[in-house]
């Protein structure tokens, strides 16, 4: 008989696999009940490792005994005839078909009841969309994976902390935009220390009011340390209390609480940032950065600007406005709300909520003001590269802006993200891809890098990677504008018009709707509908995305209207020329004589004529 025949005979694979279900479900179990429990991540360790070590024991055993009437013998003291191995065998077979159905049973269940209870997972990486597969929508596992995964040499894991939103534990429950905009203010100022990882606020607040289990939690923000706390205020006073906690088991590694007034709210953020350094044993290049203080009123006003301008609406952002303006009448040498103003007017101006002209002169000034109060606030700088790059069309002192803000804060998300919009600007489209992809590592869950990074692949014909990318987008914020725009304008790249049509008509935007409609109708032969849309586009639009109806003009092949309308566009000094030279519709324009000058007129001849050939060929 063979040795294969035999363990089959003495059950031994029937036991091997049943014991593979029971100690499956044995974890499912531990893993439960050991959560709840709130155990140290080393027992449920200790439960894998005897479950592994008892395996090769549990195979030599069912080897070497044999089940008999008479009760467990060894098996070569049983008569071969008396054997009652295949009755055995039924009986595994019966209890296997048990357990496997308990086994299916917990992953529907699981599957099920538990469906979008946990944010995100990083267990399995997105698999990369090939052109004419069958697509569909990301699972909560894919949409994050692979994100942050390019580790940064520089920084030790054990040196990265993610600060989780304080609780407010006021008896009033109003203090909402105090407990978030402390927990921003202390991200903000442990960001500045070269040596630690610090997670983005997008990421963080993704956790905001949810109970979850601190390991998992850093696993998925890829973090070591966690800072949580509380807030509770009453009148002029304030008990803040913070903690420090590993991630990995779970250890508290310090904990402090203040009873103080709103005077000393900036001294006790200074202790805390002191604290996490002590704690985590940061070397610092230079000294502990220190909070900017402020009129307490003053900072409440400023506090409250930041919570209404993140919730990223036109009346939000308006009553932002007020505060801040409101802060700065109590306060006049804040800088920070300075700088969140003129991010305010520059966010208003710019989707054309009020004056483009009046809002980005005003956004201009408040960005100049907060450097003259302190040349060494990142967001400043942030603010003016932006004003430089897409109003004044001065694209050296920009990036002069931006270096300066990257020298200032290289571990912030935001500065890293627009440098790589800047980087694409100038056409540099590898640098601009970097540039993304740090923004991610440092803030995994801001939905709006992933659907600009798309941008960058879609202009440089990387179709399936920029597929990837504004997929995780749209799993991340479904309402996001041009979202389905991206993912149409890909599917019109690669020829699959239906599902371009499909795309565009889900596009929740106005604006880039009608945008993507026009052009998925022309590539369809329906020329009269996507000439009405165009002429309807026109007249909705004409002063404020003269642009994009160039873009439009230059897509259908209509070259000398195309020209026109960047003249106006020109004209109106229209923000869209910024990307012009990462615009993936203008393939068509670029042996034209009209070409260069309107770029000399812009202010990016130079960045194009440094572009590398193959990138200034035939439409990608």
């Amino acid at each position: 008989m063979s040795f294969f025949n035999e363990l089959k005979r003495r059950n031994v694979i029937r036991v091997g696999i049943a014991y593979v279900v029971i100690a499956w479900l044995t974890m499912q179990f531990a893993d439960v009940v050991l959560n709840n429990i709130e155990a140290p991540g080393w027992v449920f360790q200790a439960i894998m490792l005897v479950l592994a070590i008892g395996f090769p024991f549990v195979l030599v055993f069912a080897w070497a005994f044999e089940m008999t009437p008479e009760g467990l013998k060894k098996e070569k003291d049983v008569d071969r005839s008396q054997s009652i191995t295949p009755q055995t065998g039924k009986k595994l077979n019966n209890t296997i078909l048990v357990l496997m159905a308990l086994a299916i049973g917990y992953l529907l269940f699981d599957k099920f009841s538990e469906k979008g209870s946990e944010p995100f997972s990083q267990e399995t990486a997105v698999q990369t969309a090939e052109a004419g597969d069958e697509k569909r929508d990301p699972t909560p596992v894919e949409a994050i994976a692979q994100a942050g995964n390019e580790a940064d040499p520089t920084t030790s894991v054990d040196n990265s902390i993610a600060v989780l939103p304080f609780a407010d534990l006021s008896p009033e429950k109003d203090q909402e935009y105090f407990t978030d905009g402390l927990s921003e203010e202390l991200l903000n100022l442990l960001a500045k220390i070269p040596e630690l990882k610090v997670a983005a606020r997008t990421s963080s607040f993704q956790f905001k009011g949810k109970s979850g289990d601190v390991a998992e939690i850093g696993k998925q923000l890829k973090v070591a340390h966690i800072l949580e706390g509380s807030v509770r205020k009453s009148g002029n006073r304030v008990r803040i209390t913070a903690q420090l906690i590993k991630t990995d088991d779970g250890y508290h590694l310090w904990s402090e609480t203040w009873d103080r007034t709103l005077d000393d709210v900036f001294a006790i953020q200074d202790e805390i940032a002191g604290a996490v350094v002590e704690e985590l044993k940061v070397n610092l290049l230079g000294e502990q950065p220190t909070v900017a203080e402020a009129n307490p009123e003053a900072y409440s006003h400023y506090l409250q600007g930041r919570y209404f301008f993140n919730r990223g609406d036109e009346d939000s952002w308006r009553k932002a406005r007020t505060l801040l303006e409101t802060a700065l009448e109590i306060d006049p040498v804040f800088a920070p709300a300075w700088s969140s103003l003129s991010e305010v007017l520059w966010s208003l101006a710019g989707y054309g909520y009020i004056d483009i002209n009046e809002g980005m002169l005003k956004a201009r000034k408040a960005a100049e003001r907060a450097l003259e109060l302190d040349p060494g606030l990142a967001s400043a700088w942030v603010n003016l590269a932006n004003l430089l790059s897409t109003v004044d069309w001065d694209y050296a002192a920009a990036g002069e802006a931006i270096r300066k803000a990257l020298d200032l804060e290289p571990g912030n998300s935001t500065v890293q993200g627009l440098a790589g919009d800047y980087a694409k600007y100038m056409g540099r489209f590898d640098e601009s891809i970097a540039h993304y992809k740090k923004a991610i590592e440092l803030d995994p869950m801001y939905y709006s890098t992933y659907n600009r990074l798309s941008g960058a692949y879609i202009r440089i014909g990387r179709l399936n990677e920029a597929e990837e990318a504004v997929r995780k987008a749209l799993y991340l914020q479904p309402d996001l504008p041009n979202v389905h725009g991206n993912l149409s304008d890909i599917h019109l790249r690669r020829g699959e018009t239906e599902q371009a049509l499909v795309e565009a008509e889900q596009e929740n935007e106005p604006i880039w709707k009608g945008f993507q409609m026009i052009q998925v109708l022309f590539a369809l032969g329906r020329l009269e509908e996507s000439d009405q849309l165009l002429q309807q586009y026109i007249d909705d639009n004409r002063e404020f995305w003269a642009y994009q109806v160039a873009d439009l003009y230059a897509f259908r092949g209509e070259t000398d209207k195309a020209f026109e309308w960047f003249e106006i566009a020109r004209r109106q000094r229209d923000p869209g020329f910024s990307w012009i030279l990462s615009d993936p519709l203008l393939g068509d324009l670029y042996q034209d004589p009209r070409w260069e000058p309107l770029l000399e007129s812009v202010g990016l001849l130079e960045a194009w004529q440094e572009m590398p050939a193959s990138y200034k060929g035939a439409e990608q």
